[in-house]
């Protein structure tokens, strides 16, 4: 496996600086003919911003956050089909699927991770898109073709943006329609059945400012993606250890297929702006909530709707904004905890029991739960910036958020169903696929929830001395489930020189718990915990940011933190449920190196490394499954007026498994993708062609004991794309 690391950077390299006289030769074509992706690269070396650190604009070198920033342009370079393709590249982070929900993605930054993960804020143009259920937004495959850039901060944000704002916050930005500028179409075709199709308007008429995007994907899935084995897999095996059946659907694939259709318009005039967002999606749910292979789906829809109003100068030196939004949310997933054939213990409540069982049952159709959330919440925000003291930018906030969860389900199992009051062991009772409604009974798996929660912030961004800047802040936000938290933060920022900036940055955030780890009830696979308390975190970072060229970018930042009460679904002993609890804390110590360099008007080289020890503070043990090294290499080669060629290189290594798993440890992950790309072809037209996973790698991410192989990721798959412009 080394040698083919080895093999596989030196090959990408190599593939790239190719012999120095072509690259003279390239340099000295007509500039005008030049693809523009490289010099916006080295605009944003310099002059690019970003606002999701402070709530207002600055360079990004000069804001006080340790900060990404993803343009439009790079994720054409990137290939890129979702934003978890996109935010592979970003430092620190690592995008990993769940072990405990269907594979959904979690964001891993810094060694903050759990099985849900929602430790990590996802803001679409500032406006949260989370359910408030998993205080997450699970199984998140958005397309890319709308989006302007991408903001990533790394640490906590909660003194700006609240709940939730933990490891990170990330803030998808699309296109207006002076940004889309006219009229576009593409469409993509590749391995697995995949299909992608999008189409794009932006124009101004009479002052306003029009953009609408529609984006349909679909695939099959990768049907290589095979487990061995899963949790059915063991309750299959002969007496005493299991039951004798053969029920089990492993081996056999994952469902990993797929279909989105993403759609979103904006207006503006003058200081107004509308926005909406509407997606529906189909998933395949991998593995379900049980770790069984089964006939599992999930379908989701989602609307956001935001008006807001943006106020320069509304009184000297006083800017004011106004923004209410509506996120609507709906999920429902279909089922089958466990495959047809399967035989269960059960309690007296008809839940799955093997500590205390009363009966046992035989469910000849299988185990069927098909709950529904639907989340509203309504937000309305209201923030200022007053620059009337000398080198002072003061913002104040205030705001308030009301959720409701509503909640329905169907199932075949548990309480108010056919499976209580069976008869007694050792008789086995048969259960067929009868599905009865508990909507509305106390019965149902949650009940129907509401949380209102309000907030106050203040802001000032001092320069209170040449090349010095102190940004200093501090919210207070009220729950009406758990009460109040306050959050400061303060970063001191300095010019160093001309080339070089240092930051000292210190941070506290929060998290509250979900709906799901408060109130969750009747369940197999996850219960609630109304006892939580909400976690907490302290950050301390030191980044220095290091430009001795126009043309070479340097990044180094070092971080430590301390987590109080993080909150994890525990293992119930002897049953295949969990429980939310405040199961640790947890401190981390790490550093990120970001290189970025534009090595000629040809070539521009992209490259980090990231590392990081977290561990539970009472045990001492390491983060299970967090990724202790990153490693990341892209380069964008212009070797002919108009085509390019990008190359990326991911490495992902050195997880550990849990206390007690007696599993090899986590393989280590290699990825090697290529896309080439020909631009203006009669004026109008574009194409491209991608391989990811050149190498066709057998990559895998950690699962639970129950599926022994861990996860198998997606093999080698090529596609080919088409862009026209009208």
């Amino acid at each position: 496996m080394c040698l083919r690391r080895i093999i596989s950077a030196t090959g990408l390299l190599s593939l790239l600086l190719l012999p120095v006289t072509e690259l003279q030769a390239a340099e000295e074509l007509e500039a005008e003919t030049m693809d523009t992706l490289l010099t916006m690269d080295l605009e944003q070396l310099t002059d690019l911003e970003v606002e999701l650190a402070t709530g207002t604009s600055k360079p990004i070198n000069l804001a006080p956050a340790v900060a990404s920033v993803i343009t439009a342009a790079q994720i054409e370079q990137l290939g890129a089909r979702s934003i978890q393709e996109v935010l592979e590249m970003v430092p620190g982070l690592h995008v990993t699927p769940s072990s405990k929900n269907a594979m959904s993605p979690t964001y891993s930054i810094r060694g903050i991770q759990t099985s849900v993960n929602p430790q990590v804020l996802i803001l679409q143009d500032g406006v949260p898109i989370s359910a408030a259920y998993y205080g997450s937004r699970p199984f998140f495959r958005q397309p890319v073709a709308n989006i302007l850039r991408i903001e990533v901060i790394r640490g906590p944000g909660s003194a700006v943006h609240g709940a939730d704002a933990f490891a990170g916050v990330i803030n998808i930005i699309t296109k207006a329609g002076q940004d889309i500028d006219g009229s576009h179409f593409g469409a993509r075709a590749g391995s697995f059945d995949s299909y992608d199709a999008w189409l794009q308007h932006g124009k101004t008429y009479a002052d306003w400012d029009l953009g609408l995007n529609l984006e349909y994907q679909e695939s099959r899935g990768d049907h290589g993606r095979t487990l061995e084995a899963d949790l059915q897999t063991a309750l299959d095996a002969p007496p005493p250890a299991g039951f004798g059946t053969s029920a089990s659907l492993a081996p056999g694939a994952l469902a990993t297929s797929y279909q989105t259709i993403n759609s979103q318009l904006s207006l503006a005039k003058g200081n107004w702006t509308m926005r909406l967002w509407g997606m529906h999606q189909d998933d395949g749910m991998a593995d379900g909530v049980t770790q069984t292979l089964g006939d599992n789906t999930v379908e989701i829809e989602q609307v956001v709707a935001s008006l807001e109003y943006d106020k320069k100068e509304l009184l000297k030196d006083l800017d004011l904004k106004i923004r209410v939004h509506y996120n609507y949310y709906k999920q429902e997933s279909a089922m089958q905890l466990f495959p047809a054939g399967s035989v269960l213990m059960l309690g007296a409540d008809g839940n799955i029991n093997f500590v205390t069982p009363t009966s046992m049952a035989l469910f000849t159709d299988g185990v069927y739960g098909t709950p529904v959330q639907i989340d509203h919440q309504l937000g309305l925000e209201m923030t200022t910036l007053y620059e009337g003291f000398n080198h002072n930018l003061w913002r104040f906030g205030v705001g308030y958020t009301n959720i409701k969860e509503e909640t329905e389900e169907y199932k075949n199992f548990g309480p108010g169903t056919s499976a209580e009051n069976l008869a007694p062991l050792p008789t086995l009772n048969a259960i067929d696929g009868t599905l009865y409604d508990l909507t509305g009974t106390e019965d149902i798996y949650m009940e129907d929830q509401e949380r209102s929660l309000w907030f106050l912030s203040a802001q000032d961004e001092w320069a209170f001395a040449r090349s010095w800047e102190l940004t200093a802040g501090l919210r207070y936000d009220h729950y009406s489930d758990f009460g109040d938290t306050v959050n400061p933060r303060a970063a001191l920022v300095w010019e160093t020189r001309y080339d070089l900036t240092t930051k000292l940055m210190y941070g506290r955030a929060f998290r509250p718990p979900s709906f799901t780890e408060l109130y969750a009830q009747n369940n197999p696979a996850n219960n609630g915990n109304q006892d939580l308390q909400p976690e907490t975190i302290e950050t301390v970072e030191l980044a220095f940011d290091y430009q001795p060229t126009t043309n070479l970018r340097t990044i180094l930042s070092i971080f430590a933190y301390e987590i109080d009460d993080l909150i994890e679904l525990i293992q119930d002993p002897g049953q295949t449920t969990t429980t939310a609890q405040n199961h640790k804390n947890q401190e981390g110590r790490g550093f990120e190196l970001e290189v970025d360099w534009l090595v000629t008007e040809t070539l521009s080289i992209r490259s980090n490394f990231a590392f990081q020890r977290s561990k539970d503070q009472a045990t001492g043990e390491i983060v299970p499954d967090a990724p202790e090294m990153q490693f990341y290499a892209g380069a964008n080669w212009k070797f002919l007026p108009q085509w390019s060629l990008d190359g990326q290189y991911y490495w992902v290594g050195k997880r550990h498994r849990a206390s007690g798993d007696p599993r090899p440890e986590i393989k280590d992950n290699d990825l090697v993708n290529l896309i080439l790309r020909r631009k203006n072809i009669a004026r109008h037209w574009e194409c491209a062609l991608a391989v990811r996973n050149l190498f066709d790698e057998d990559i895998r991410e950690p699962s639970l004991s129950s599926i022994p192989n861990d996860y198998p990721m997606e093999g080698r798959a090529v596609w080919g794309e088409v862009r026209y412009s009208f």
